[in-house]
């Protein structure tokens, strides 16, 4: 996928210099909704950037819930609405492996870290994270094929 967006660059780098033409060219083939597409896979790969972003602020502001109850909060207003029922099967099977909150983020942190840092390490990615996040959602949302693709937003029902 990656390498057809590159390829198509490549061919033409003024006409598909941005990653909007390049969806666009997809949407007038008719080959966005593919399974296989660039356009989808990109929507995807949003989709799970912003369940991560929920699911970390959720540990910052959250202090005293358990991890996966951080899980399930930013699983329902991210993911769930875009799961069909083989995928929602196996987040249920994930959720069960879940470890301990302080061991997740010591995970994250490494061993050189402290995990005093996560909130203040947090909020640096969110701040770097959402402006690309919406900037994905505003080319989605200018293309008139996916006018109704918010992906950002709880309430989309975009790809099935």
């Amino acid at each position: 996928m990656f390498r057809d967006y590159k390829y198509l660059h490549a061919t033409d780098s003024l006409k598909y210099a941005s990653l909007t033409a390049m969806v666009t060219k997809e949407v007038v083939e008719g080959t966005s909704k593919k399974t296989n597409s660039c356009a989808r896979a990109i929507i995807w790969l949003a989709r799970s950037v912003n369940f991560s972003i929920h699911l970390l602020e959720g540990l910052v502001k959250n202090s005293e819930s358990s991890l996966q109850e951080m899980v399930e909060e930013a699983y329902k207003s991210t993911l769930k609405p875009f799961y069909g029922w083989i995928s929602s099967a196996a987040y249920k099977v994930a959720l069960r492996l879940i470890p301990e909150r302080d061991i997740f983020i010591q995970l994250l942190m490494g061993s050189c870290q402290d995990p005093g840092y996560f909130g203040e390490d947090v909020m640096v990615l969110v701040s770097i994270v959402q402006p690309l996040l919406e900037e994905i959602n505003a080319i989605f949302v200018g293309v008139p094929h996916y006018a109704d693709t918010h992906i950002l937003n709880e309430t989309v029902t975009a790809l099935h």
